[in-house]
């Protein structure tokens, strides 16, 4: 496989919206700290350049914040070419805590005796495949079978859903099997059909791991855009105020010199 330090990746986000007037709009596109070669993020409000505001969320995450917007069509184009391998974030004593908690689409306390049925006496990075293995094995990837409002459990029910349904489930196992894990929103090269996508990170030993249970494009040449505990902190759009209807999206993921290939099972961390 090749070594992530070389791969350089080039990715595209393009939106398009009709919002009504005073609409207030938080991006979470932009890859997150990782060293690019070349960025940029354009807001076109009737054709006309809109201010963003680049901040940061409680997780570090980059946010864009679009204010005031006039009632019509928005056009919203990210860019990011020659994307290097970024450092891999520091774990902290608040990370065995906070991502073993549950969270808006993850009820761990439901899954208690689920996920002990699943990992058995397996600990570290052995149970993590556990998980991993299982959702894989249990859950149809199923384009369009699930909404905002799925959860995982009502993914576990469903047995189908999409990326962040697999996100979902995976990070609630594991951290009802006492593995601290949260979800992180990704640009995924190799990726059908091309998409934002959601993998999980599991803490092993003080080290942050990707896992991504639809191993649908190799977790080495991914990049990290947003991270939080669910989908509810990683959405590429949110709206703060007003009204906005999405009426056309296309994501782009590339890799130079050419794609890695996926090992199931592999220990990589999110570069």
């Amino acid at each position: 496989m090749l070594d992530t330090g070389e791969v350089k990746r080039h990715v595209r986000a393009w939106m398009r919206a009709e919002v009504a007037a005073g609409t207030d709009i938080a991006l979470l596109v932009a890859v997150s700290d990782a060293p690019v070669a070349e960025e940029s993020l354009q807001v076109l409000a009737d054709g006309v350049e809109h201010a963003v505001t680049e901040t940061r969320d409680r997780f570090g995450s980059r946010l864009h914040l679009l204010h005031g917007l006039p009632e019509g069509a928005v056009e919203i184009v990210y860019e990011a070419t020659g994307v290097g391998a970024a450092s891999v974030p520091p774990s902290d004593d608040a990370d065995a805590v906070l991502h073993l908690r549950p969270s808006r689409y993850c009820e761990v306390d439901e899954f208690d005796r689920i996920a002990a049925e699943i990992v058995g006496e397996a600990t570290g990075a052995v149970a993590v495949q556990a998980v991993v293995d299982w959702v894989h094995d249990h859950l149809d990837y199923v384009p369009g079978s699930s909404t905002i409002t799925d959860s995982a459990r009502s993914t576990y029910l469903a047995r189908q859903g999409v990326c962040r349904d697999y996100a979902h489930l995976t990070a609630t196992l594991l951290r009802a099997s006492g593995i601290p894990a949260r979800c992180s929103s990704v640009y995924a090269p190799g990726l059908s059909p091309m998409d934002f996508h959601l993998v999980v990170e599991a803490l092993v030993e003080d080290e942050w791991l990707v896992v991504d249970a639809t191993h649908l494009a190799p977790r080495a040449s991914m990049v990290r855009i947003a991270t939080g505990q669910d989908a509810a902190d990683t959405a590429f759009m949110t709206t703060l105020a007003g009204n906005v209807t999405l009426t056309g999206i296309q994501i782009t993921a590339v890799v130079d010199p050419e794609l890695p290939r996926e090992t199931p099972g592999e220990q990589l961390p999110l570069r």
